[in-house]
């Protein structure tokens, strides 16, 4: 199997799954219990936690472990308008976020909040200025994904978040960071919310975790029940998906810089190869070393997935969230509908090699020499 999906999942490393086989058999005590078993895995879950916020060079008591970036980013936006509920019911956002994001503008829309979603340009492009132009005085929230998962698009947040005090210093800023976990420090980022997924570095799926900054005031919990997280996030701890995050958290770190290096070298070799194909052209401006969009125009993108897939090649048409149905990013950016159906999304881990990428663009000169376009 070629496996060039890694903005859906990662494969998880033998090291990873290591560690969380240790805690399911050996270490199983619950961290809220008062014994010596429970004491100790609430030892090694602050272990853990320190372990992570390393990725994310921030502060361990300000990270909270979750159930997915999901929940983070459902978390992060209701906390930031309750914080701010009496100074105004605003929320800007763009219309490329993740789907946890906009499902989740669109349940406080349903609950009184105004919701302003900021539109790309063609190449994927938001800029600050626009972030920072569509902030009103009760403006409660911004969220802006760090890394579009589907352009490969790095987003401004830093540069917004130095710009949003002098437009409304009690606006909250929430970001998106899941296809960026390793390539930032939420010390320097600067936003007040930061939520990150285990499962796209190679850790195990249903885990995750929020950096909430020091301007977020009594932050308003969205699980209610033991107390568990300090008090904010209730529910006994994954303790086996938690090691596995930290595990993989070190792991990546530890091969930091060679990996971001052989990812780059992966994306310009497969941008040129599959560039060119004839038909085949580029899709946004995204510059993750991981994520590469290319359209062949003309022919279906699930027909070229399915292809792909049937040879044992596995790309995607879009976010694996869609579950199929068209992509709201592609949407957005206003493509020649030729263009915009024929989108497909390469992405790449450390393990991806470049004798894959050769495999995967003969496999889309065949299905374009063979099939005929639809469109």
């Amino acid at each position: 199997m070629i496996y060039l999906d890694h903005a859906a999942t990662t494969p998880v490393p033998r090291a990873v799954a290591d560690a969380m086989i240790e805690v399911l058999t050996e270490q199983y005590g619950n961290p809220s219990s008062q014994y010596p078993l429970g004491a100790e895995m609430k030892k090694r879950v602050e272990g853990w936690r320190c372990a992570v916020a390393a990725a994310l060079d921030c502060p361990a008591e300000r990270l909270y472990f979750t159930s997915c970036g999901t929940e983070g980013d459902n978390w992060a936006l209701r906390a930031a308008a309750w914080q701010n509920r009496h100074a105004g019911k605003h929320i800007v956002t763009t219309a490329v976020e993740h789907s946890a994001v906009l499902e989740t503008c669109k349940q406080l829309e349903r609950e009184g909040c105004e919701v302003t979603y900021l539109a790309p340009d063609r190449d994927g492009t938001i800029t600050a200025a626009q972030v920072l132009e569509a902030v009103r005085p009760d403006t409660a929230a911004v969220s802006l994904m760090l890394v579009n998962n589907e352009l490969g698009t790095v987003y401004p947040v830093a540069e917004a978040a130095r710009g949003l005090p002098a437009r409304n210093p009690h606006t909250l800023l929430h970001t998106d960071a899941v296809q960026g976990l390793t390539t930032f420090s939420a010390r320097a980022l600067g936003a007040d919310f930061v939520s990150v997924s285990a499962h796209k570095i190679g850790g195990p799926k249903g885990c995750g975790a929020l950096y909430i900054g020091p301007r977020v005031k009594n932050p308003r919990p969205l699980l209610a029940g033991g107390g568990q997280e300090r008090g904010l996030r209730a529910g006994t701890e994954a303790t086996a998906q938690i090691a596995g995050f930290a595990r993989a958290a070190e792991l990546r770190l530890e091969r930091l810089e060679e990996d971001r290096a052989h990812l780059e070298a992966l994306r310009a070799y497969a941008r040129e190869k599959l560039l060119s194909i004839p038909d085949m052209v580029p899709v946004g401006a995204g510059t993750a070393p991981h994520i590469l969009s290319v359209s062949l125009a003309g022919w279906p993108s699930q027909n070229m997935v399915n292809d792909l897939g049937s040879q044992g090649i596995c790309i995607s048409a879009g976010s694996a969230c869609h579950q199929g149905k068209p992509s709201h990013v592609v949407a957005a950016l206003g493509l020649p509908k030729r263009v915009a159906a024929g989108v497909i999304r390469l992405s790449f881990g450390p393990e991806t090699t470049f004798e894959e990428i050769d495999a995967c663009a003969q496999a889309l000169r065949r299905h374009r020499d063979t099939r005929m376009p639809m469109l």
